[in-house]
């Protein structure tokens, strides 16, 4: 039996597991009890009670049937899938009693030996057939191939949706009313019984006049005179449709789910490989200006360069790939543009916009924008986009010739600056959220950095309250200010904001500024 927790299936909550492991122990308790039974009965298939014998056979097969239905939709509720046919469910809540099982195929028979083991299940049981209930799901049939009598019993006729003044269908008009693919079924069935003397047990659909698709089980074995011929044919059919019905969806709801399932995973591996595609390549610690990369860049050129170091924190859901970026680029006249942001949404669509979005950054930046005028861009950018986003992102360009940030920033936290064993975010110029409002302006603020000084940029899902990831990074300011390098106060904020509950993807950018001319 599959485990009712798995990655496909929520898991069922302890009690109720239990209450259904419990049905599973009774119904198989109940399956052993009634191979016993089928057992006897096959034991003296000869003697003046071969009708009787018959009958009680019909009813341990029928019996077995509803218990084998009733084990798949326990076991399918013990995987976490939900009945919701509620037909169904009353029908499976009661298959499990084969004496009330018995009942419904030995009530209707009325004439021969159908009658007399009708009369002795009558006795015992005093079943109701009420609407809607199982025993109205359930009639029995006697052909006799001596007479050409044929004896349906009264539920049988509600089956088919037939007036009993018409009498029942006979062996040779039966085919008429099955389905055309399903009509060899029942001739094999038929034939192999009559001929072989084989046992009947299959499914056939019927169509009704008026219109009704029934499926229907058919389960029976040929009675034989004394001289080993078939004397008549009898059998106990069960209407299957609603049971049937409910498989069909439980398949249907399966291979959905599991349609979905690899869609999610196609999609996500997407959005990673977007997202690793876009992202800056380097792993581990990184200083720029490089010193050969643009003329003038580098420590040659006298400036205090940035040693650098970023990482990504998952979100507690591995399927929420989100659009939050970070980078670090060496720019043409020798300064450091420094991101971080996000936008709204998760998935492909998410990382594809990051993508486009970090290209225009960088793009932007390599042509000189100051940062708050690249804002302004991108929002216009974003207002023209055929899936429109709301992006929060913080842009800053160091100079390190004279050691000065140039930022701006659109609904996002303030870069941190960490001096001397203790931190404070910087003072934020006026940005709203980029796609938020167009035509939106972006101011653009200026700080003087000391050698030394760390900076912390980072995107407002650190936490799951952007206010409470700033706080708790200023906690740590002793232990980031006498960290060696950007990589170990990567690794603090780590531990710190690891086990973090994140409904997206996090990302941390650490900035020091080193010693001049080091």
């Amino acid at each position: 039996m599959p485990s009712p927790r798995s990655a496909d299936h929520p898991a069922v909550s302890s009690p109720q597991r239990d209450t259904v492991d419990s049905l599973i122990s009774q119904t198989r308790r109940l399956r052993g009890g009634l191979d016993a039974v089928r057992r006897d009965t096959a034991a003296d298939p000869g003697g003046a009670d071969d009708a009787r014998l018959r009958w009680q056979r019909a009813l341990c097969e029928l019996a077995v049937h509803q218990l084998d239905d009733l084990g798949r939709h326990l076991g399918e509720l013990r995987e976490g899938l939900p009945a919701d046919h509620p037909e169904t469910d009353a029908e499976t809540s009661r298959a499990g009693t084969a004496a009330e099982a018995g009942t419904a195929a030995g009530a209707p028979a009325r004439s021969g030996a159908a009658g007399r083991a009708a009369g002795g299940a009558e006795a015992t049981g005093g079943a109701r057939t009420g609407r809607g209930s199982l025993l109205s799901r359930v009639g029995s049939a006697e052909w006799n191939l001596l007479t050409d009598e044929v004896t349906w019993s009264d539920e049988l006729f509600r089956i088919f949706g037939r007036d009993p003044g018409d009498g029942g269908l006979t062996l040779d008009e039966l085919p008429s009313w099955v389905f055309a693919e399903d009509q060899p079924i029942l001739t094999g069935m038929v034939t192999d019984c009559l001929v072989d003397g084989k046992p009947i047990d299959g499914e056939f659909r019927v169509v009704r006049a008026d219109e009704v698709v029934r499926t229907i089980h058919m389960a029976g074995e040929p009675v034989l005179d004394d001289d080993g011929g078939t004397a008549s044919m009898w059998a106990v059919l069960r209407d299957v449709s609603e049971l049937r019905r409910s498989e069909r969806a439980v398949r249907e709801s399966r291979d959905t789910l599991r349609h979905q399932q690899r869609i999610a995973r196609t999609e996500r591996r997407l959005a990673v490989e977007a997202r690793e595609a876009v992202l800056p390549p380097w792993r581990g610690s990184l200083r720029l200006p490089s010193g050969d990369g643009f003329p003038g860049a580098g420590p040659a050129a006298g400036g205090a360069a940035l040693d650098l170091a970023a990482h990504c924190l998952p979100s507690e859901s591995s399927d929420r790939i989100g659009g939050e970026w970070y980078d670090a680029l060496e720019l043409p006249d020798g300064r450091t543009l420094l991101s971080v942001g996000g936008l709204t949404g998760h998935g492909v669509a998410a990382t594809c916009g990051m993508a486009m979005l970090l290209g225009a950054v960088r793009g932007m930046a390599v042509a000189g924008i100051e940062p708050g005028s690249l804002m302004g861009r991108l929002n216009q950018l974003l207002a023209v986009s055929a899936q429109p986003s709301l992006v929060g992102a913080v842009c800053a360009q160091y100079d390190p010739r004279t050691r000065t940030l140039v930022w701006a920033q659109a609904g996002h936290p303030a870069p941190l600056l960490f001096r001397q064993g203790a931190g404070r975010p910087l003072r934020s110029p006026a940005g709203a959220l980029l796609g938020a409002t167009a035509g939106a302006a972006y101011a653009q603020a200026e700080e003087r950095l000391e050698p030394g000084d760390l900076l912390v940029l980072h995107t407002g899902r650190l936490a799951r309250e952007a206010e409470g990831a700033t706080e708790r990074l200023l906690t740590l300011a002793p232990r980031l200010t006498a960290a060696r390098s950007p990589q170990e106060c990567v690794r603090i904020v780590a531990e710190a904001f690891g086990d973090e509950p994140r409904e997206s993807d996090a990302c941390v950018l650490i900035a020091r500024v080193a010693g001049t001319g080091a």
